[in-house]
């Protein structure tokens, strides 16, 4: 094991270790770029007393990663999770290169989120380093699809936080360093239209336009957003027809649905998947579901939270949560396990030509992962 510094939380010393993984672009559909990335955070473990398994990826999604402790998995314990894939393309790096600015460390996917999933792998080595180890085993998934939804990597997520007594999501910091106790369910749509094409100046009246019809399905869909409760509903991609003088028979959407509660998301899963179309001739079919359910703060999340909290008291910090419109893989893991999220680095910028995070957040929030592994029981 490497010798440990005098102060084993130095932000320069993480620091580096952060830029070897930034420097490895990892855009989710890159796989090969995914498990290069994959091998150095195994290689990582190698001289822990832990394990890896490595679960090979499918349908066009790079390699999952699982890292236990050698201890304590024989009963329920910390499950960390993390994602190593990006949004940014490959090349992105040459427009976006590593560098520090003062107060500031810029590169593709360093604050959403390598630093926060480096914290918590620095976090657990200095347990390693520890004889006295931590009461509960702790396990860390760093999962290669989070970007997309995770449709790979979401039956292991529910699987790993079933097993665990608390989660611990290594996603960025939000508004100043805030940690995050509450996240939005999210569903995704697709609408399918079918009419009957004619001769838009000739025999306008043989056709039955797709996409007059998909205009009354956008209003219909617009109208159920609501404020008051939370709830957004966005068409954000619109196609249809093949000439502007034929009457339209085909036109298709695609809808993004936002929840507060579960309760919510029933209701307008069922409207979405409801809707009929207003124009005979005209057929519409809706498909899709919940992708993420709700993550609502539960008893057994707010107590997580008023522990981290009282950590985050005694290392001289004030720490503070709140509930974001976002979803992560925390979702899956809250509606049955006590999670806290957002235990990652404070920055911004998340999937832009600027991303960047805070140094002068990763001494704490590297401190606060490693006395959360040390004290929760």
């Amino acid at each position: 094991m490497a010798a440990i510094t005098s102060n084993p939380f130095d932000a320069l010393d993480i620091l580096d270790g952060i830029r070897r993984w930034v420097e490895i672009e990892t855009p989710t559909e890159a796989t090969a770029q995914v498990d290069r990335l994959g091998d150095l955070i195994a290689q990582g473990y190698a001289d822990l007393p832990a394990s890896v398994e490595r679960i090979a990826g499918r349908d066009g999604c790079g390699d999952h990663l699982v890292a236990r402790s050698a201890w304590g998995q024989d009963a329920p314990g910390i499950l960390v999770l993390s994602h190593h894939d990006t949004v940014h393309p490959l090349g992105f790096i040459e427009r976006l290169p590593f560098k520090i600015d003062g107060d500031r460390a810029y590169g593709p996917g360093i604050y959403d989120m390598k630093g926060g999933a480096y914290l918590a792998y620095h976090a657990f080595r200095q347990i390693c380093a520890d004889p006295a180890r931590s009461p509960l085993g702790i396990t860390q998934l760093f999962v290669s699809d989070e970007e997309i939804g995770s449709p790979t990597s979401r039956a292991l997520i529910e699987a790993e936080g079933r097993r665990a007594k608390y989660v611990l999501v290594t996603e960025p910091a939000r508004d100043g360093g805030r940690v995050v106790t509450g996240r939005k369910g999210v569903g995704r749509f697709e609408v399918f239209l079918k009419g009957v094409p004619s001769h838009s100046g000739s025999r306008p009246q043989d056709g039955r336009s797709a996409i007059r019809e998909l205009a009354n399905v956008i209003h219909a869909l617009d109208a159920l957003n609501d404020s008051s409760r939370g709830i957004t509903v966005n068409v954000g991609v619109v196609k249809g027809g093949t000439r502007p003088n034929v009457v339209a028979e085909e036109a298709y959407a695609e809808v993004d649905l936002r929840v507060r509660t579960l309760a919510d998301a029933e209701e307008l899963v069922a409207k979405i998947l409801g809707l009929t179309s207003r124009t005979d001739g005209v057929s519409v079919t809706v498909t899709g579901e919940l992708n993420r359910p709700p993550y609502e703060k539960s008893n057994a999340g707010a107590a997580l939270f008023e522990h981290a909290k009282g950590l985050a008291a005694e290392l001289g910090f004030e720490l503070v949560d709140i509930s974001t419109g976002g979803g992560s893989d925390g979702n899956f893991t809250a509606p049955h396990t006590a999670t806290l999220d957002g235990l990652g680095v404070d920055g911004e910028g998340a999937h832009t030509h600027y991303e960047q995070m805070y140094i002068s957040s990763i001494e704490p929030r590297a401190r606060l992962l490693h006395r959360l592994f040390q004290t929760l029981r």
